[in-house]
């Protein structure tokens, strides 16, 4: 693809046409969730009208069909992430849900008191509460990775709390506050070195850079349809097939049983041991949808896209006096926490959304990294494939004005 369609794209997401405040509405909430296209909206719809049944129990036409297509979804994942089969693709409501089941699960099996996690200052709130929580339970050492004043993690002093109790990292791809691409390939093969199971939280990765697991050899990655152009409530759990097995099920109930009496349960076969109950089958349906608009686009291109645009943001930006960027990492996406010297990042999103931009406030669910920097939240614009230049002029211009009036 030689020129990336951007008109096109923009006419692709209905929402993009509508005006706040009067005045046209200018997305740089990504990092929080994206929008979607017309084509994962009506397969949704199309769900619901035409084929709405159960999956997997029924032998009628309409389960029939609904279940074929929640399961091409469960396929086009596998290859997506370049999993090894579909036994290793597992749907959960989203990324914390993910983190959750595996959290869960290995401490009944693989973690035991003594033994130790590490983690990362930079993590999601969702990659920190579950592992204190089973750490709690289990009486386990959770350790936590420094990072540097450019919001970079620091090898070396990772590599200084590995010790023979080290038994799990769990770490984010992509700073969901600071942008920070993590070198996580470094990482799982130092931890495979030292016999450590690796968690990698996916969810801003998978919508801006080409995922391999084989490739990354991680043992777990997890990520979010929301944050891809596709719905909420949807997410996704690839784990590595031979750790799967030995993995006792996060939920009981239906769907993950093989056979069920009052003295005993067998459990059934991946990826269903952990599937347990009706599903959201109409959003996995449409998350298919999202997958297909992501790769007829390319990620190539779209990478290439929004580096050029966090480019010209960083650029832009940097341009401003009396704004601090936070989080100047080399390798990084187009996310930008920043502050101002004269509005409170809350007043700041209020004024802004008056002029029709919406961006996040707050502390972006990343409240350690906060207290690490000394604050208590930024101002966040986060960019997408749809977002253009003519967007940024516009919020680097209001933006001024704001802090000049």
């Amino acid at each position: 693809m030689n020129k990336f369609p951007l008109n096109k794209i923009r006419d692709d997401f209905p929402i993009l046409s509508s005006k706040i405040n009067n005045h046209h509405l200018v997305y740089f909430d990504n990092a929080a969730t994206t929008q979607k296209p017309k084509c994962v909206i009506d397969s949704i719809s199309n769900y619901y009208k035409n084929y709405n049944a159960n999956i997997h129990r029924g032998i009628h036409t309409l389960a029939e069909r609904a279940t074929e297509e929640f399961e091409q979804t469960r396929s086009l994942i596998k290859n997506f992430v370049g999993a090894s089969s579909t036994k290793e693709i597992i749907f959960t409501r989203g990324t914390t849900e993910g983190l959750n089941l595996i959290s869960s699960s290995l401490a009944k099996f693989h973690l035991k008191e003594g033994d130790e996690i590490i983690i990362s200052e930079m993590e999601h709130h969702s990659n920190i509460v579950p592992w204190q929580m089973i750490a709690n339970s289990n009486k386990l050492n959770l350790k936590v990775i420094k990072v540097s004043e450019e919001g970079e993690i620091n090898i070396n002093h990772f590599k200084s709390l590995i010790t023979h109790k080290t038994k799990l990292v769990s770490l984010v791809y992509i700073s969901n506050t600071l942008g920070t691409i993590n070198p996580v390939q470094n990482i799982i093969k130092i931890c495979s070195q030292n016999n450590i199971m690796t968690v990698i939280d996916g969810a801003q990765s998978s919508a801006h850079k080409k995922i391999n697991v084989k490739s990354l050899n991680c043992d777990f990655y997890v990520f979010s349809a929301h944050k891809m152009y596709g719905p909420t409530g949807v997410g996704v759990v690839y784990g590595k097939e031979e750790i799967l097995e030995k993995m006792p099920p996060y939920m009981g109930g239906g769907e993950m049983i093989k056979d069920v009496s009052f003295t005993k349960t067998s459990y059934n076969d991946l990826p269903y041991k952990f599937e347990a109950g009706t599903p959201n089958i109409g959003d996995v349906i449409g998350f298919k949808e999202a997958i297909k608009y992501i790769e007829d686009i390319g990620l190539e291109n779209i990478e290439s896209h929004e580096i050029s645009l966090k480019k010209y943001a960083e650029k832009a930006l940097n341009k401003i006096d009396g704004i601090k960027i936070v989080g100047t990492a080399k390798n990084k996406i187009g996310i930008f926490s920043f502050i101002t010297k004269n509005i409170h990042y809350y007043d700041l999103g209020l004024l802004l959304d008056a002029k029709g931009i919406a961006l996040r406030t707050g502390h972006h669910c990343t409240q350690p990294l906060m207290d690490k920097f000394n604050l208590d939240g930024t101002a966040r614009l986060s960019l997408a494939i749809y977002n253009s230049t003519d967007e940024i002029d516009y919020f680097v211009d209001s933006l001024i004005k704001l802090m000049n009036r």
